[in-house]
Formats: structure tokens, sequence, C-alpha cells
């Protein structure tokens, strides 16, 4: 486990070891490259923050937009995204700054910002299969896309969102100490991982998880784009249908990227460990 030193507040050294030489990484606010990646992902923060709020405020604002189904998981999502980009920047800037969390708070922190990142690629999926019944049932569509049913929808994927990332945390509550809770850490996910196995198994969830939306998806958007061709009598009508299926199904698989970061991070860590916490700053 990595104890930074306390009385250093704005540096952090790794000592490890690798082919019997000595090696250390230093990461920290006295590194000009970090302070400009800091500076550079600060603009880009607020500058998303803006367009989502400004697009969240423009949904609560009507009442018709708040009455459609499509339009309430879009908003979903624009949400889970603002936490998304408040969350791992909080995150940065606590490792940046090489700020120490209590274990207690460090668990459920990592947690959440773990979670969070399965929610786009759910709701993305709840959105594709909203957008089949408008299309390939269009005469149950009223009666199927219901407000009441879409927010309980978004229940359910928020709590199996969580159910799909809390095994690590399960693990932590029951084998640490009371100690454990206690001490000070860089708030890290990799402090949650104790056992081999338990990078093993993050990394297959994700991966099923990964198999089973894009199975879903590539599926779905297949019978959307013939739907949209039956149904469309104009050769205009069913081109912009093909595009607006074919941006739906970029943003998923872009979404979706994120279920093999821990294959990723995994490989990285074992070739070099300054190359991962390069490219993982935020976790």
């Amino acid at each position: 486990m990595i104890i930074p030193n306390q009385n250093e507040s704005n540096l952090m050294e790794l000592n490890i070891s690798q082919n019997n030489d000595s090696e250390v990484f230093v990461y920290g606010k006295n590194i000009p490259s970090n302070f400009y990646r800091v500076v550079l992902a600060q603009v880009l923060v607020c500058i998303f923050l803006y367009v989502n709020f400004m697009m969240l405020f423009s949904f609560f604002r009507k009442e018709a937009f708040r009455q459609d189904t499509r339009y309430i998981l879009f908003a979903h999502m624009l949400f889970i995204d603002t936490l998304v980009l408040i969350v791992t920047d909080l995150g940065m800037l606590l490792i940046y700054f090489c700020i120490l969390v209590p274990g207690g708070y460090c668990i459920f922190f990592c947690t959440f910002m773990e979670t969070l990142t399965n929610y786009t690629p759910l709701t993305l999926t709840a959105m594709c299969l909203e957008r089949y019944v408008a299309i390939c049932i269009p005469l149950r569509h009223a009666e199927i896309s219901t407000v009441q049913r879409t927010l309980f929808g978004i229940l359910f994927i928020w709590i199996l969102g969580f159910f799909l990332n809390s095994t690590d945390l399960f693990i932590v509550l029951a084998t640490q100490p009371e100690s454990f809770y206690l001490e000070s850490y860089i708030c890290s996910y990799e402090m949650m991982l104790l056992y081999i196995w338990q990078t093993d198994l993050r990394s297959y969830i994700c991966l099923v998880m990964f198999l089973a939306i894009f199975l879903f998806i590539v599926l779905t958007y297949i019978k959307i784009v013939y739907a949209a061709r039956a149904a469309s009598v104009e050769k205009t009508s069913a081109s912009k249908a093909r595009n607006t299926v074919f941006l739906h199904a970029v943003q998923l698989v872009l979404s979706l990227i994120v279920l093999i970061c821990p294959f990723v991070e995994t490989y990285l860590m074992e070739i070099n460990f300054q190359i991962f916490s390069d490219v993982t700053p935020w976790k």
C-alpha cells in the first residue's frame, strides 16, 4: 500500500522496484506538465458544465420536454455526464494537490465515481430501446413508453449500475479493520483492489457488460434501420433516419469504450507505473 508523506502537501513520491533497480516517480503540483494539464482540464470542464447546465435548464423550463420520455432520458444522461465531470475533476484535484482523505470517505467516493461510468451506456441503451418502440411498434408507443415507466427505468439503471460496481466496496467493508477507515490516503480506486483476483473480476464484469450492451445496440439498431426504410416513402426521410441511427450508434460505442478501461489499466500498470499514473490521473 502506498503511504504518502503527510508533511509534503505539494509533492508525492512513489518508490517501486523493477528489474532489481529502484525507480522513483514523483507526482504533484511542482511538475510543470501536471500544472498545464490541470489548467486545461479546468477550462474544458467549465465549458462542458456550462453547456450541460444550459440544456438542463431548457429541459426543466418547458413542460412539453418533461412529458416526453425521449427528453427525460436525454436529461438524465446530461445529469449523469455533469456528475461525472464534477466528480472526476474533484478526484484529479485531490491527487494533484496530494490531499489525503480518510479511508472511510475515500472508498465511498471511489465507488460513486466508478459507478457513474456505467450510467451513461445504460441510459443510452434505454434511449435505444425507446427509439425501437417508437419506430418498430408505433401504435403502442404511447402505451408502452410512459413517464412513469421511464422514471422506473431510471431507478433500475441506478440500482443495476451500483450492484455492478459494488463488489470491491463490500470486500473492503468485510475484510478491512477499523484502522483502515481512519488512516488517510491518496484517494484512488486502486486502494480498494486488495487482491489480484479483484482486478480480474472487475475486468471480466466490464467485458461482459460491454459485449451485452454492444450486441443489444447492434441488433436493435439493425431492426430500427429496416423499419425506418420500410416506413419511409421518400428516400430523403429514410436517409435522415439512417443518419440519426448512425449518430446514436457512434455515441453508444464511444460511451462503451470506458468499460474496457480496466484491461488497459491493468496492462499499463504491469508495463510501467509511470505511464499508468499519467493516463489515469483522476483515479
